[in-house]
């Protein structure tokens, strides 16, 4: 435990003033004795000497100890309580104290927790009215941020250094397709409330289009915008529409821009098609003109009237030939055509008990007959064209309502291996099989309206297959489809933009203030900074003697706000044993490491993830070691700027006597979920971190700069790994 320097030196001074009395004391009685007593005198306190020595320093330690008790009870007790008097001036509700002092000092802390108290209530009232007068544009921004999360195009809104303020679910999907590392990162490497779009861009790019919409604002025009395809990093093809967020009114007439909004759709898929497309329009044109120029030049000899039998065939069969070869090109060009066509028919993923659903209102609405529906099985995702489905499903009902006068129907869904059966299910007469084919193969009409499409048709747009049974045993028959089920990654993505509710947690609209330009980063004020806040669980507590990294968690921090959702986590595989001794403390065992990529490959993406940030851990000499000795065998030096909240909590409460990081959560009033996880740990200690901002403030100390240094004057700084 760090003891104070002053109580040293009171108890050096004490021990210095007491040593000094006694010899003087001892001088004073030597003094006023003759010479044979001061003889006698010597020659008895001469083996006695240690003794009095022992004495003294008995003395000195009783004197040591009383002096300890008092320090801590009279002079550390008020700055204890000013500093749990700071943390509740940053804190945004107070907690207890636990004050431990002199009964004076106690009340003053009942006397201070009550006045917090009331600062709460009198908070919370404020903020009552706050939101009761901005109700109104609290609705705006709803809808607002349920448009945001619904639209099925990526949009991205940047400041004018290119970093993201806002971005919606659909282009989070969207970088993470454009990742180079999906599996690891999820595409948190390239989006992010604060980070630059120019991971994905061009500069130059957006430079020039931003040049573009600038000079049509001073034109007068409207609604300025400007367009521009460009490729990624992982070959993606991407077609962006941009669009400029002005700092006025537009309306007045004002031209200044202070951001823009980007529009993008992946075009890549489109692009190959249209180049296949043209490939075949090019084959088909070229190929039909020379059958043509063959076939005229056999058509002009044919006309002359002297032609003989034999070469008049050879000429027919010049013209045959050039036709048939005709023919050919154009029914293989409108076959791959239509197969281009149906590769182009929107699938979309849905939950199955959805489509169950649907289908159940629409058979009743129209044939009146009821529908009971099974297997409702909620974590079932197909990827189907709702649409044409049910109308198919709505069409062979209403045959068979039609035709054999079928009373109720069932609805059933199950897996299938890779694919999913859905059966329309009936009991009454028997059908022949010529019935059931000719349902397939007519075009789908219900009553007025017709479409050109078949049930097969739809079964062909989905790659799946469709057929008829019966089981004679209950009497029954049903339809029986096979439908493409989605896959694992889309069922998580579709899952997770529903988990929205229709809300972009995913904006910062303040970072339209900031600016790139402004200073060195050790110069920037600790509240404008990016951070990344990340653990590490390892096999051990001996970097250096071969123990490794088995989890990787990080959060991020920008302007002042954690980002609970930009979020990365990951299990290594240390290539070794984990002791059992260590399992009960993280909960890893080696099954849940197995398989799970090693640490070479989890660095670079987490590399890409604090890219550009500000590194925060708890006692981060411990991480940061673990990562340095990765250096060489992965290429990557973390040479980012890095706090670490063990230090700096020392720095704004000295007088505390632990400054582990549930403590210091305890201190902050401040839940701890998930301990001894990376993530979890990452989580708490940014919650921590935005405490420490204020207080860190409040001593002065405003920048990045000033934070390291003050850091590295606390007694904990001496820890090494």
């Amino acid at each position: 435990m760090k003891v104070d320097r002053r109580l040293l030196l009171a108890i050096g001074v004490i021990g210095a003033a007491t040593l000094v009395w006694l010899l003087v004391t001892i001088g004073l009685i030597t003094s006023t004795l003759a010479p044979e007593q001061r003889a006698l005198v010597a020659e008895q306190l001469a083996p006695r000497m240690a003794l009095i020595g022992l004495t003294w320093v008995a003395g000195l330690f009783c004197i040591a100890a009383t002096l300890r008790w008092l320090f801590r009870r009279y002079a550390t007790a008020p700055a204890r309580l000013l500093e749990q008097t700071q943390v509740l001036l940053a804190a945004p509700q107070a907690a207890p104290m636990n004050h431990q002092g002199t009964k004076e000092t106690k009340a003053l802390a009942n006397a201070i927790f009550e006045l917090a108290t009331q600062r709460d209530a009198l908070r919370a009232d404020v903020a009552a009215q706050i939101a009761q007068a901005s109700q109104s544009v609290q609705q705006e921004k709803n809808r607002l941020a349920a448009l945001m999360a619904e639209l099925t195009q990526s949009v991205v809104v940047c400041n004018l250094d290119g970093r993201i303020i806002l971005y919606n679910s659909r282009a989070r999907l969207q970088f993470k397709a454009m990742s180079s590392a999906p599996a690891l990162a999820g595409g948190s490497e390239l989006v992010g409330i604060g980070r630059s779009i120019y991971a994905v861009f061009d500069r130059q790019l957006v430079a020039h289009a931003l040049e573009s919409i600038q000079q049509r604002c001073n034109r007068g025009a409207a609604s300025p915008s400007a367009q521009f395809v460009t490729t990624t990093q992982a070959g993606q093809l991407l077609k962006v529409q941009m669009a400029p967020v002005r700092s006025g009114d537009a309306s007045v007439g004002a031209t200044e821009i202070s951001g823009f909004v980007l529009m993008l759709d992946n075009v890549t898929r489109a692009f190959e098609e249209e180049h296949v497309r043209d490939q075949l329009l090019h084959g088909l044109t070229e190929g039909s003109r020379s059958s043509l120029a063959n076939i005229q030049a056999a058509v002009e000899m044919l006309a002359y009237p002297d032609l003989d039998d034999a070469v008049r065939e050879r000429f027919l069969g010049v013209v045959r030939e050039e036709v048939t070869s005709m023919s050919s090109r154009i029914t293989g060009m409108t076959q791959k055509a239509t197969e281009g066509l149906r590769t182009r028919w929107p699938l979309e993923e849905m939950l199955g008990a959805d489509v169950l659903l649907a289908t159940q209102r629409r058979i009743e609405a129209r044939n009146q007959r009821p529908v009971t529906l099974e297997n409702l099985d909620p974590a079932l995702w197909l990827k189907v064209d709702s649409f044409s489905l049910t109308q198919a499903l709505d069409y062979l009902a209403m045959r068979l309502v039609d035709e054999f006068d079928v009373r109720f129907f069932r609805l059933r869904l199950q897996t299938s291996g890779q694919r999913a059966q859905l059966d329309l299910i009936w009991t009454g007469q028997v059908m022949s099989t010529e019935t059931v084919m000719s349902w397939e193969m007519d075009s789908m009409r219900f009553g007025d309206e017709s479409t050109p499409l078949t049930v097969r048709d739809v079964v062909a747009r989905h790659g799946g297959e469709m057929w008829f049974e019966r089981e004679r045993v209950r009497h029954e028959a049903f339809f029986r489809f096979l439908l493409p089920l989605a896959s694992a990654q889309e069922q998580l993505e579709a899952t997770q933009i529903l988990q929205n509710d229709s809300r972009p947690e995913y904006y910062d609209f303040d970072l339209f203030q900031t600016s790139d330009q402004s200073s060195a980063l050790d110069d920037r004020r600790l509240s404008e900074l990016a951070y990344t806040v990340f653990d590490t669980e390892t096999t051990g507590l001996n970097p250096s003697e071969g123990d490794e990294i088995i989890q990787m968690g990080a959060t991020r921090c920008v302007n002042g706000k954690l980002l609970r959702q930009e979020s990365f986590e990951q299990l290594v595989n240390p290539g070794r044993l984990i002791p059992a001794a260590t399992i009960p403390i993280h909960g890893i065992t080696q099954d849940m490491v197995s398989g799970k990529p090693g640490i070479t490959e989890v660095l670079p993406a987490f590399y890409a993830f604090a890219q550009d940030t500000v590194l925060v851990a708890h006692n981060a000499a411990f991480d940061m070691k673990f990562l340095q000795l990765q250096e060489k065998a992965t290429g990557l030096k973390f040479d980012h700027p890095v706090l670490d909240t063990l230090l700096l909590s020392a720095v704004v409460h000295p007088n505390q006597e632990s400054h582990r990081l549930e403590a210091i959560a305890e201190r902050f009033n401040i839940t701890v979920l998930g301990r001894h996880t990376a993530l979890g740990d990452a989580l708490v200690t940014a919650e921590v971190w935005l405490r420490l901002i204020p207080l860190l403030q409040a001593m002065g100390i405003h920048t990045l700069r000033q934070a390291r240094e003050a850091a590295q004057k606390t007694y904990y700084a001496r820890l090494k790994y």
